[in-house]
């Protein structure tokens, strides 16, 4: 039987709601980001109930219970971030005197590179897509070969709808983070592929939806099925274990070494911060690197 978490309460809890619906309506974060930072601080509000014990220690202690619990980066800053906004809102409402959390920073721990493919085994992959029939093939293939052609989000490949894609001038219109909205190109291969799929393959499948990809039911494609689609196609490829924030990885370190400069590649991923991207130029590094030792004969 497993142990039952005791859900927090308090002044915190409470006010943690109030913040939530700031950070959605006022401020108009993105669902998916207020649902992050409101499972955060109940995380944190089981620790420090209120107000009076919402300090930078007490902050600085909950950051590092995380840390020693083997949390990723992705969720030390989330939750830094989350503790801030919390402290700035409190301060402007009146629960707090002083932004205690002003000078909190996400405590640093090891930047791991991530994995990529090789130019040739991406190649293999998009062409490996393990479906069940010819129209799950075409939807799947378009699918690989857009999301290596672009390097975008799987939220933000499931969310385009039909009008986003020009394939003539070979463009899509991607909403990412924070509803923010960016063209992004792509190649012949990937232009093809979804050509082929939206004139053959997806009046097959699609219900009355505007979605470009959609599921066996008719309605837009879900986030699981294309992490499945990815997966499935890394195994055949040989590649296991590659998800599509790795195809992602992989797609913006060939721009890198093909020669993009790194604020296109910025623009391209829709990172807000160009440190972000930059991790980018050390996969490619560590990559040149490999390729000096196996070539040079004094390496």
């Amino acid at each position: 039987m497993s142990k039952r978490v005791e859900e927090p309460t308090g002044q915190l809890t409470e006010a943690i709601e109030d913040f939530a619906e700031h950070q959605l309506l006022v401020r108009g974060r993105s669902a998916a980001t207020v649902k992050g930072y409101r499972s955060d601080l109940r995380d944190l509000a089981r620790s420090v109930p209120d107000f009076a014990s919402f300090d930078l220690n007490a902050l600085r202690a909950w950051l590092g219970e995380a840390v020693a619990q083997g949390k990723s980066r992705a969720t030390l800053a989330r939750r830094t971030a989350a503790a801030r906004a919390f402290s700035t809102w409190a301060v402007r409402e009146g629960h707090l005197q002083a932004d205690v959390a002003a000078r909190l920073v996400s405590p640093k721990v090891g930047k791991h590179l991530p994995k990529v493919l090789a130019a040739t085994e991406a190649g293999e992959l998009v062409g490996n897509a393990a479906s069940h029939d010819e129209v799950h093939f075409l939807r799947d293939s378009a699918m690989l070969e857009l999301l290596y052609a672009t390097g975008m989000r799987v939220a933000e490949l499931v969310g385009l709808d039909v009008g986003d894609l020009d394939l003539h001038r070979r463009t899509a219109l991607v909403t990412g983070k924070g509803n923010k909205q960016r063209v992004v190109p792509f190649g012949d291969a990937a232009s093809n592929a979804l050509a082929t799929w939206i004139e053959k393959g997806r009046l097959q499948l699609a219900g009355d939806t505007d979605a470009v990809f959609v599921g066996t039911r008719g309605a837009r494609i879900d986030q699981r099925q294309v992490r499945r689609v990815v997966e499935k196609a890394a195994q055949i490829t040989g590649a296991t274990g590659l998800t599509p924030h790795g195809l992602r990885h992989t797609a913006a370190t060939h721009l890198l070494e093909g020669g993009a400069d790194l604020r296109v590649v910025q623009e391209l991923l829709g990172h807000s911060s160009l440190q972000t991207t930059q991790v980018y130029t050390h996969v490619s590094a560590k990559r040149l690197k490999d390729v000096y030792s196996r070539a040079h004969p004094r390496a």
